[in-house]
């Protein structure tokens, strides 16, 4: 049986319409393949710029409020120590040191040596080892060069702050350098003890440097170490008797900036 045939004016109509839903269609898709698109670099530039705030405030805490991959490492000094502090110290008889202490290099140790001067701790020591043109040493309550701050009988130690031991400090050893004593082989057995360079020497002061943590520069007073080192007379490896020892009555700390 043969199909009717469909009014012609009526197909017409029909495919009038569905070409315009068609492009209805299509533009629909476009608008919304415009609108995601639009919204996921909305979203890329908000994550970058969220991102670049992250890590320029990262980069500005300092190192004790980030921590460290080894957490041994993290520093407990206060940021305070990290500045510029001034000490003066008084030896008996012979006149005032003046020494700045760079906490920016090494604020272990010049938070150390600050907080033992505060507490009076080198109040009454004296200078037991000293050699002429290379440096003068102090800081022993024992006087002989084998003691160091103690607490309940426990000598107390810091973390020697040089190259060798995985800390950036250039401060090098030349005539009116402060720095710290230690124990033969052991890099932090830093206590108490402390010494001053007398003279530059290539053959002693330049093999210290990245060995021991310098921490300061004498500012005013050279002379005074240059008199103790004239005056005192000096035993074996710069052991000094009692007695002869010049004696440190005050070391007092001025401030930071």
């Amino acid at each position: 049986m043969a199909k009717k045939k469909k009014n012609s004016n009526y197909v017409t109509e029909k495919r009038t319409k569905a070409r315009e839903d068609a492009i209805k269609a299509k533009k629909a898709y476009r608008t919304k393949k415009i609108t995601i698109t639009t919204i996921a670099i909305v979203l890329a530039i908000a994550c970058l710029v969220t991102g670049i705030i992250l890590i320029s405030r990262a980069c500005s805490y300092p190192k004790s409020i980030l921590g460290n991959d080894n957490p041994k490492e993290e520093s407990t000094v206060n940021n305070s120590f990290k500045a510029t502090h001034h000490a003066a110290i008084e030896v008996e008889g012979y006149g005032t040191i003046h020494i700045e202490l760079y906490g920016e290099e090494a604020p272990e140790t010049v938070n150390n040596f600050v907080m033992l001067a505060e507490k009076g701790f080198y109040d009454g020591l004296t200078f037991h080892r000293i050699m002429d043109n290379f440096m003068i040493q102090g800081g022993d309550p024992k006087g002989n060069g084998t003691g160091g701050y103690e607490v309940d009988g426990k000598e107390q130690n810091i973390k020697g702050e040089f190259k060798e031991n995985g800390v950036e400090n250039d401060i090098k050893h030349v005539r009116g350098t402060i720095s710290m004593a230690r124990e033969g082989a052991n890099m932090n057995s830093a206590s108490s003890q402390f010494f001053i360079v007398h003279q530059t020497s290539a053959n002693n002061t330049a093999s210290l440097d990245n060995k021991y943590a310098a921490f300061g520069m004498v500012t005013s007073g050279m002379q005074i170490i240059d008199k103790i080192c004239y005056d005192v007379e000096e035993g074996s490896n710069g052991a000094v008797d009692k007695a002869d020892q010049p004696v440190i009555k005050s070391i007092s700390i001025h401030g930071h900036h």
